[in-house]
Parts: structure tokens; sequence; C-alpha cells
């Protein structure tokens, strides 16, 4: 069940960009820290993020590359990828498809993820959006 939820976490709220799903997947008093520093609590500051970080990069997709489930714990190797067409990290546009490695912690709270610490090689993509901005 927790790897499903992770599932849905990953293709229905960031992938579809569906937020209506949010207080199926997401508990009330979810926290998250996403890969690029920002730390939301509830799911309007969630929801918030994946708007930011869907209107800098178009066809955003997480592609999960592995789940371990562990107690109240999911742990996801991903990839993460989309086309960077809005300012995006102190760089303009560049209209280029961006795809960096990462990894992610979720906490269970019952069925729904209570808590997400996000983890993503940053290094990497600062260095495409520096070359492809050159």
């Amino acid at each position: 069940m927790q790897k499903e939820q992770v599932r849905k976490f990953y293709q229905v709220l960031w992938d579809a960009h569906d937020k209506t799903a949010i207080p199926s997947v997401l508990h009330e008093d979810f926290t998250f820290r996403g890969s690029l520093g920002q730390e939301k609590r509830g799911h309007q500051g969630f929801a918030e993020y994946v708007d930011m970080v869907h209107q800098a990069l178009g066809e955003y997709r997480c592609i999960i590359e592995e789940l371990v489930e562990e107690g109240d714990k999911v742990f996801a190797k991903m990839t993460f990828t989309g086309i960077h067409r809005d300012k995006f990290m102190g760089y303009a546009p560049t209209n280029k498809r961006l795809s960096w490695n990462g990894c992610a912690l979720f906490r269970f709270d019952g069925e729904r993820i209570s808590d997400v610490w996000v983890l993503g090689d940053l290094k990497s993509l600062g260095d495409q959006l520096k070359s492809n901005s050159e």
C-alpha cells in the first residue's frame, strides 16, 4: 500500500499535475522538504511548490527507478526531468530538457504520506542550466 501511495504521489500529483488528489495521498499535517531547498507545510504549501516547478519546467516528470519499503517509510530513487521554459534557480528559460537524479524518503501516518525529504543532484542540474544559458 505504501509503495502505491508513493507511485500515486509521483504519477498523479507531480506527473499529471492533479492537485485534486492531494487529500487522498497526503496527511493533513504533511511536511515537505524539496531538493531545491524549500520547506513546505500542509496541502496548500505543497500545491504551491508543485505549481512553481511545473511553471519553470514544462513536461515535468518524475521517473521512479527503485522503491524500498521498511516499516512506515519508503525510499525512492528517482530521475527528474522537464523542459526549462521559465526562470528556474536564477536562470532564464533555455527551452532545453533538463534531467537530474535524486532520492526521497517518505514517512507515513496511516495510509497517507506525512513527510517527504528530497535530495537532488543540484550540481548536475546547475551545470546543465549554466551550459544551456551560455
